[in-house]
């Protein structure tokens, strides 16, 4: 009376594991007959297939603490953080008035937002709408 295949098509069905599935001994015949998943899903739900409780000490998820090394550096730089910010957001926004510009405009604009001239987006905007005129 060889069940295996029976298990490992009801642990496939069900998900879990084959160590899991328990059949009803005054069902066997039954299980014998199931040949596809729904009737594996079937005999579940009336009961011939039992699955077990999962046994052993279950695992806490425990957060490992990590020792901090003395290379650790902070982020002291604030200005550059902002200038890169504000360079990649005006470069950005130059790039998508391409074909707008004559390319000595955009290339002077470049060399302003380089050297800080525009403090914001609308800054730069309220410029184009000047060289534009």
């Amino acid at each position: 009376m060889n069940l295996k295949s029976k298990k490992q098509l009801a642990a496939r069905t069900l998900k879990v594991g084959v160590g899991r599935i328990k059949f009803v001994e005054s069902r066997i015949d039954e299980i014998k007959e199931a040949l596809t998943k729904q009737d594996i899903k079937d005999l579940y739900k009336d009961k011939a297939i039992i699955i077990k409780e999962i046994k052993g000490r279950k695992r806490k998820a425990v957060k490992k603490k990590r020792r901090t090394t003395g290379n650790v550096r902070k982020r002291v730089n604030k200005r550059k953080e902002e200038y890169v910010k504000i360079t990649r957001k005006l470069r950005g926004y130059l790039k998508s008035l391409k074909g707008k510009l004559s390319k000595k405009d955009v290339e002077d604009i470049r060399k302003k937002i380089r050297n800080k001239f525009f403090k914001s987006k609308s800054d730069l905007k309220a410029y184009i709408a000047g060289v534009k005129k």
